[in-house]
């Protein structure tokens, strides 16, 4: 199911009685979600993404603008009409139901020519939990499942209607480190099996490249930028997405552009043909350093990380908006850990330049 979002907003009256304007949550929202593919709806936290969730689902009615799937404009509809299933970030399972009563909930709900017979509710039930692998967990209660348990239940519950669109708010905020990695790629794993257009909602930029056919950036209401993981990772459109994007996060220099190069601090580091002089930010990816012994960015020594397969040198430059500088390079790079300074030559591509007032991206000539 084709989801479009034309011109949506949604505003809240302000609590601050000094402030008589509302508060924009979420800002004039325009795109397209592909039918069948699975979005990502990233930012920090209160950038608009659980609001614009709740809007597409129906929790919410917008201040302004159109909700369509497909071609059916469901801006005005109750969100049990929608056709869609929703997976909360607290499970929201109810505690004196097993597994099974919990899936079926949603089917036992169904009027008039949706209704189904007993056998046919059972057999939905199961197969969804088959979907979700915990078909012998059916007699067990909320209290008894572990946290990764109990949120493939509430996946199991959302799917069994076979929703035209599936919502995922933080699906996995609740869950430990390791439970938080399998999960992810069994909500990939289900979605893929599925083809249902689902939206995910997460402040965790790891999850969202790793699982999302695209993603969306938000930041206060407003969309920053629309594209598939990696090309928005590699080609920020501006210091906002390129500093939320990337772990660890890219490094930010004030840097100047003079005639066709880019200076951090007194050295001359890279060739920036078509950029006008004048001061810049200059955003290095960590995985942009290149340890050399005559590179021309000099950096003061801190320490050195082994990290097993990488090794993260962490220095200092005066230069440096980040306070720290992480560079991740490769273990066969062998680094005086008694030396003061280390010097990195850098890679052209990792290397991104920003205006210092607005903070949009510059493009050097190739």
């Amino acid at each position: 199911m084709e989801v479009t979002l034309q011109n949506l907003t949604k505003s809240f009256p302000n609590r601050n009685r000094k402030k008589q304007e509302d508060v924009i949550a979420v800002d004039n929202l325009n795109f397209k979600i592909p039918d069948g593919k699975l979005i990502g709806l990233l930012g920090p936290s209160g950038c608009g993404k659980s609001t614009t969730l709740n809007l597409i689902s129906g929790l919410l009615k917008p201040t302004g603008g159109r909700i369509f799937f497909g071609e059916e404009d469901v801006t005005g509809l109750p969100p049990e009409n929608r056709g869609i299933g929703l997976v909360f970030q607290n499970y929201a399972l109810y505690p004196h139901l097993t597994v099974k009563k919990n899936i079926l909930f949603p089917l036992q709900n169904l009027k008039g020519r949706d209704r189904l017979t007993k056998e046919q509710m059972l057999t939905k039930a199961y197969e969804a939990a088959r979907l979700v692998q915990i078909d012998e967990l059916m007699d067990r209660k909320p209290a008894e499942l572990s946290g990764g348990q109990q949120q493939r239940v509430a996946i199991a519950r959302a799917l069994v209607k076979m929703p035209r669109v599936l919502l995922l708010d933080e699906p996995l905020s609740n869950l430990d480190a390791r439970l938080r990695l399998q999960t992810r790629e069994e909500i990939r794993r289900i979605q893929r099996e599925t083809g249902i257009t689902t939206i995910f909602v997460t402040h965790d930029q790891e999850e969202a490249m790793s699982i999302s056919d695209m993603i969306v950036v938000m930041k206060e209401g407003v969309i920053q930028q629309i594209g598939r993981p990696q090309e928005v990772y590699d080609n920020p459109a501006n210091l906002f997405v390129a500093r939320f994007l990337g772990t660890p996060p890219i490094n930010v220099f004030d840097g100047q552009v003079k005639e066709n190069k880019l200076y951090i601090g007194g050295d001359a580091v890279l060739d920036v043909k078509g950029v006008r002089n004048g001061r810049v930010y200059a955003g290095i990816r960590p995985e942009g350093f290149i340890l050399r012994v005559d590179g021309p960015l000099c950096c003061g020594l801190d320490r050195v990380e082994v990290m097993g397969r990488d090794i993260s040198v962490v220095s200092c430059n005066s230069a440096s908006l980040n306070g720290a500088v992480r560079s991740i390079i490769n273990t066969d790079s062998n680094v005086d850990t008694e030396a003061q300074n280390v010097r990195f030559a850098l890679k052209p591509s990792k290397v991104l330049l920003f205006d210092r007032e607005t903070e949009a991206r510059l493009y050097a000539e190739p």
